[in-house]
């Protein structure tokens, strides 16, 4: 079989449902919400804009140093960690350019930008819904209490 057929046949194969699919270990990594936060910062929500900038939602490029400033909480650690795995699955790209001090920066390939779009529905509706998520869970532990 050819690699080609071979990944079309796996693609079929997939179901995330079965406890061997290797679509589960990427699901994982895709709700964590530091990945959530990075490819929404990286898609233009609500980033900071360069002067000048085109369209307040159009994705840009940002250097490690503004996705720390805009995630708060997020720890070195982490942040590198999450960075590296989502250049891994090719959903960002990490572009290092050689000047003192170095300067590197991370953009959305198509394939993060594809899944920015479903991210950041996700992230609105957790925004939008968080009130009357708090007000079900204090009349669930009111109930059960």
């Amino acid at each position: 079989m050819k690699a080609t057929q071979e990944r079309a046949q796996a693609k079929v194969e997939y179901n995330a449902f079965l406890a061997a699919c290797p679509s589960r270990r990427l699901l994982d990594r895709i709700s964590d919400k530091w990945v959530v936060l990075i490819l929404c910062a990286l898609g233009g929500d609500d980033s900071p804009r360069q002067p000048g900038a085109a369209h307040a939602d159009a994705p840009k490029a940002m250097r490690y140093s503004e996705i720390s400033r805009l995630l708060a909480g997020v720890s070195q650690k982490m942040l590198t960690q999450t960075l590296r795995s989502l250049e891994r699955d090719g959903l960002l790209t990490r572009t290092v350019t050689p000047t003192v001090p170095v300067t590197v920066s991370y953009e959305l390939t198509d394939l993060g930008l594809s899944l920015h779009h479903m991210t950041r529905g996700l992230r609105s509706w957790a925004q939008t819904h968080m009130a009357e998520v708090l007000e079900n869970r204090e009349n669930y532990d009111a109930r059960t209490s």
